[in-house]
C-alpha cells in the first residue's frame, strides 16, 4: 500500500491528485457501525468528496474511477475520502450520505486488502490522467 501511495504522490501531483494519506479510526466502544460512522465522519476533511466502499456499490473500471476522481477535482473538491468499514461494514446512513458508493467487486475483502487494492487503483487513476504507460487498455 505504501508503495502505491508513494507512486500516487509522484504521478498525481502534476494532474492535481494526491498526496494520499491513511487515517485509521478505532471503534473501541463496541457499539457497531453507527459509532464507527461517527468516527469516520469526523475524520473526513471539510469539503472532501466522500466515497463509501461497499460490496453493494457500483463497480467501475479503472478509466471510470479516473473520470470520477477527475470530476471531483474539476468541481473544486479539495480532497476525497474513501471510507472502508470494519467487519460489520459501513452504517447505512453513511453509505446514503456518500457522494459515491463503489464496490471492489462482489466478493467481500478484508479492510487491509481493500486498502491495497484501492491504493493501486488510485495510482492507476493518476497514471491514466497523466497519460503514463502504467495502465494498458
Amino acid at each position: 500500500m505504501e508503495d502505491y501511495l508513494r507512486r500516487l504522490g509522484r504521478t498525481g501531483g502534476p494532474v492535481g491528485l494526491g498526496p494520499a494519506s491513511v487515517v485509521e479510526v478505532e471503534n473501541r466502544s463496541g457499539r457497531g457501525p453507527g459509532a464507527e460512522a461517527e468516527l469516520l465522519r469526523r475524520s473526513v476533511p471539510r469539503g472532501a468528496a466522500v466515497c463509501a466502499l461497499d460490496e453493494r456499490g457500483r463497480t467501475l473500471d479503472s478509466p471510470g474511477l479516473a473520470r470520477l476522481v477527475a470530476d471531483w477535482r474539476d468541481a473544486g473538491r479539495p480532497s476525497a475520502a474513501f471510507l472502508i468499514g470494519g467487519a460489520e461494514g459501513l452504517a447505512p446512513d453513511l453509505r446514503r450520505q456518500a457522494d459515491a458508493v463503489l464496490s471492489l467487486g462482489p466478493m467481500v475483502w478484508p479492510h487491509m486488502l481493500a486498502r491495497v487494492m484501492l491504493s493501486e487503483q488510485l495510482y492507476r487513476a493518476a497514471s491514466i490522467l497523466a497519460g503514463t504507460p502504467y495502465h494498458r487498455d
